[in-house]
């Protein structure tokens, strides 16, 4: 399939919106956390995003408060603020039989590495993919009305993540970010797999611990 190479806001404007159909789990003490994991762990490939506390002052800067991570039908979020960054979550994090799926993730991971240190594996940026597509504007909202002809809400971007409670529309914005990554990732796969010559994942200049192109193409395989 041949995509545009962007579109506009008016064109993203005239989209049906998109959210997440599915269950959303908020996570905040260590045994929820240790449930979800198991679960999360079945899954061959996750929705991936966070959210941080925005920052209005110049100067300010503020730890990342929430991860998404999003199957097919359940989206967990967890909220670092009470648990920081434990063993079975960094685990997740360099496990390459699980890919996880997000837009521009080096600022994400770099993020939850000052946490706790961990060398990633198994994460994929679709900016990376949708640049092969010959896409040139690949944030996520961008992507969606691009792939997946819908559009997602952006009201909630700036809201404080770092509340102990966060409310139906904070949990539905996090869920469906993480969730849509995912769709937009098999849809791409979809349309091409066979003209896909690679999978770029982390930068290994950058980060540690990527998997080798022919490890990605069978991942990719699999997960289809």
């Amino acid at each position: 399939m041949i995509y545009p190479e962007r579109i506009s806001k008016n064109e993203l404007l005239e989209l049906p919106l998109l959210q997440f159909p599915g269950k959303i789990h908020l996570v905040n003490d260590r045994i929820e956390m240790e449930k979800a994991v198991e679960l999360i762990q079945e899954e061959a490939l996750l929705g991936f995003d966070t959210e941080t506390r925005p920052s209005f002052k110049r100067g300010e800067n503020h730890p990342v408060a929430l991860l998404q991570l999003a199957s097919e039908t359940d989206a967990f979020l967890f909220q670092l603020r009470d648990l920081g960054l434990p063993d079975p979550l960094k685990e997740l994090f360099e496990d390459e039989s699980v890919l996880k799926i997000g837009v521009a993730i080096h600022d994400d991971i770099k993020a939850l590495q000052q946490k706790s240190e961990f060398h990633p594996n198994g994460f994929v940026d679709l900016a990376d993919i949708a640049r092969r597509f010959g896409i040139i504007t690949t944030g996520l909202r961008n992507l969606t009305g691009i792939v997946l002809k819908s559009r997602i809400s952006k009201r909630y971007q700036l809201s404080n993540w770092n509340r102990k409670i966060l409310d139906e529309h904070q949990q539905l914005y996090a869920a469906t970010d993480a969730w849509v990554c995912r769709e937009i990732y098999l849809q791409m796969m979809e349309s091409d797999l066979e003209g896909m010559t690679a999978l770029d994942q982390v930068d290994t200049e950058s980060l540690d611990g990527t998997s080798s192109e022919e490890t990605q193409k069978e991942e990719l395989r699999n997960a289809i």
